[in-house]
């Protein structure tokens, strides 16, 4: 009987084919690939019905209120789904941004699925042999000789490094930004430095539920990397634990099923950035990497370039939608791999490596370059002995190492920046975090643009638009002793001579000028502060050369190269819109490119028709063309709304603009 039973098992595992998750993506969504989207047609009501309202007002910050739902945001046809669930296959996870499901599939159905003629292609889903950080036994501190308002515990000396207690002795604490934390899972409810802390909602992607805490299938580790990531940017237990920006909402996704064997699927990760992005986070944080997977389905060091990896294409969609992305580089950096793994490869998110408490680069942070040439890792923030929660233990610390311990210092530092400035743009954000940072004037592949300091990224001056006209502001957070009525700007937009005009105190911290309107979009602004103390010593800020700006642009340079601004990782706005090319302003737009890349621009107008077409070769870099407002036969075209349809590589994008006469 035995040897019967043995039979039927060995017959049954032989005739049915294993099932491994794979991603299933459609040709289109019902409606043409890439289209624009009309306002008020059924795809856009459905995408728009799909965001909350602090989603939706981050996007018209960052994307205009014409343009702030596009294709990708369309949910997927629910035809095509519903064929696929007749199969008998349950969906894991749906991708709008990608116009992808994921799901368990055989053999046999992934055949059946790849013959639909709605399905596009078939791919496996990715998985990540995932290392958890080091505990270290005697780790060293500075001493905590400013407490400022809290005591900080062993938890200084990691913030101290970025100056961080500073900011919050300032009342600066990341009040009013949602940040989003995407792991292993999240035992906050049962740890003594976390359970105040002000959590909005939370997802399981793993078992497709609302608690990130340890489910009952769960291996008993799950929740410690969560927990622990959490504690060191949302922490706050006064004298023993304080996070980089403890006053901050929080919105939790448990990504990583760590039972068995230790690894991260990758499905899971960008549908937590489309779930996070939809309920309105303004910063995401991730401690988490995707390099070297258990299978032939790997990737290699030459798909870290900004555009390969699933789970960086989705970093990079939310950042073009005005999300601030942040994650750590790897800990790659004592091993054969070495690199920066993805997400961290993206072109605008910030891969964050470690140094120790004496600003030295771990040896096990992941190092740079991008497969495609770019710095990386982008910042370094401490990563080695830092303090945190221990989940299981409602009292428990531990000090961890790696750059997954780094990611969250910096996550906070953001949150900071854009609390003491809420009218920042997520490039905005990202751009002072690389002027102010230590090595900002000559970035490597080992710390990037350098060590972050909270401080000087919140002083830096930075730019709002107010009814078309732009006001700049400026912060002093350790100078109590200025005399208000000395602060002034100076600035030209000749090169020459300088106006110098009074600039308005708030009554705290912070002072501003409003630009005069007469200038035009494009102009070269340079400008420098001076003022005095009480004591009638008197400053310039900068001590040496000049801040600058492209009027109508948001982004102020002072140690980087003056460049125009990216909204996303390939194809950038277009610049200067509106424009006139009556005063010979005209339109420009650019592509970054790897090179030897297939590319068309077609330029329509509001009826549909096309007016002008550019075709070519991409060249490596960034590659530049200019629009004179005029049609294929050189003659002029009217006022009013034009469409750019963008096609690099079969990948397509569009952008708007308005032309003036």
């Amino acid at each position: 009987m035995k040897i019967f039973v043995f039979i039927l098992v060995f017959l049954s595992s032989d005739l049915i084919s294993p099932q491994s998750k794979h991603f299933i993506y459609f040709k289109d969504k019902g409606i043409e690939k890439g289209i624009v989207l009309e306002k008020g047609s059924d795809s856009y009501n459905l995408a728009f019905e799909q965001l909350s309202e602090k989603s939706i007002q981050r996007r018209i910050k960052h994307m205009s209120e014409q343009n702030f739902i596009t294709y990708e945001d369309v949910p997927l046809n629910e035809d095509y789904l519903n064929q696929i669930i007749l199969l008998g296959i349950e969906i894991e996870n749906r991708l709008n941004w990608f116009n992808s499901i994921s799901a368990y599939l055989t053999d046999e159905q992934v055949q059946q699925i790849i013959s639909y003629s709605f399905v596009e292609r078939i791919e496996p889903v990715k998985i990540l042999v995932f290392n958890q950080p080091k505990a270290l036994i005697a780790p060293s501190f500075k001493k905590p000789d400013n407490q400022n308002d809290f005591g900080y515990g062993q938890s200084f000396a990691q913030l101290q490094l970025s100056e961080i207690p500073i900011v919050h002795s300032k009342g600066i604490t990341g009040d009013g930004v949602l940040l989003g934390l995407l792991d292993t899972g999240f035992d906050w409810k049962n740890h003594e430095s976390l359970v105040n802390t002000n959590v909005l909602s939370e997802y399981d992607f793993v078992f497709k539920d609302s608690s990130t805490a340890n489910d009952s299938s769960d291996h008993p580790t799950q929740h410690n990397h969560g927990t622990l990531v959490f504690s060191i940017v949302g922490g706050f237990k006064d004298s023993t634990l304080i996070g980089s920006a403890f006053g901050s909402d929080f919105i939790l996704a448990k990504t990583e099923d760590v039972r068995s064997e230790t690894h991260v699927e990758e499905d899971n990760y960008a549908a937590a950035l489309e779930w996070m992005e939809r309920n309105g986070v303004d910063i995401t944080s991730s401690s988490l990497g995707y390099n070297i997977f258990p299978s032939e389905f790997s990737y290699t060091y030459r798909d870290m370039d900004g555009k390969t990896a699933i789970v960086t294409r989705a970093a990079e969609l939310a950042f073009r939608r005005g999300v601030v992305t942040v994650t750590s580089a790897g800990n790659e950096g004592n091993n054969s791999w070495f690199y920066i793994i993805s997400p961290a490869d993206g072109f605008n998110t910030l891969g964050i490596g470690a140094v120790n408490n004496n600003n030295q680069v771990a040896d096990f942070s992941s190092r740079g370059p991008t497969s495609d040439g770019r710095i990386k890792p982008d910042l370094v923030t401490q990563g080695v002995g830092v303090y945190c929660a221990q989940a299981g233990n409602n009292s428990g610390y531990i000090n961890a190492s790696g750059t997954s311990v780094a990611a969250p210092i910096a996550s906070g530092i953001a949150a900071l920046l854009l609390s003491a400035h809420p009218h920042l743009k997520n490039t905005q954000v990202r751009n002072i975090l690389f002027e102010t940072a230590a090595s900002s004037k000559a970035p490597d592949f080992e710390r990037g643009y350098g060590l972050i300091s909270a401080v000087d990224a919140i002083e830096f001056p930075n730019l709002m638009e107010v009814e078309g006209s732009f006001k700049v502001i400026k912060m002093f957070l350790e100078r109590e002793n200025i005399n208000p009525q000395t602060v002034k700007i100076h600035y030209t937009t000749s090169g020459d001579e300088y106006i110098e005009e009074n600039m308005l105190f708030d009554g705290e911290y912070s002072y501003n000028f409003l630009f005069p309107s007469y200038l035009f979009s494009g102009d070269l602004v340079n400008f420098y502060l001076t003022y005095n103390d009480f004591n009638s010593n008197s400053f310039r800020d900068p001590f040496e050369d000049v801040y600058k700006f492209f009027y109508g642009q948001f982004n102020v340079q002072l140690n980087l190269d003056l460049i125009k601004e990216y909204t996303d990782f390939v194809i950038s706005d277009p610049f200067p819109n509106p424009f006139v090319p009556a005063t010979q302003v005209y339109t420009t737009i650019q592509i970054k490119s790897a090179g030897n890349e297939n590319f068309s621009i077609v330029i329509i107008d509001a009826l549909g028709q096309q007016v002008k077409k550019y075709s070519g070769i991409t060249n490596a870099g960034t590659n530049e063309f200019t629009w004179f407002g005029d049609s294929e036969n050189k003659i002029s075209v009217s006022s009013g709304a034009y469409y750019l349809l963008i096609d690099l590589d079969g990948k397509k994008y569009s952008r708007s603009l308005i032309l003036l006469r």
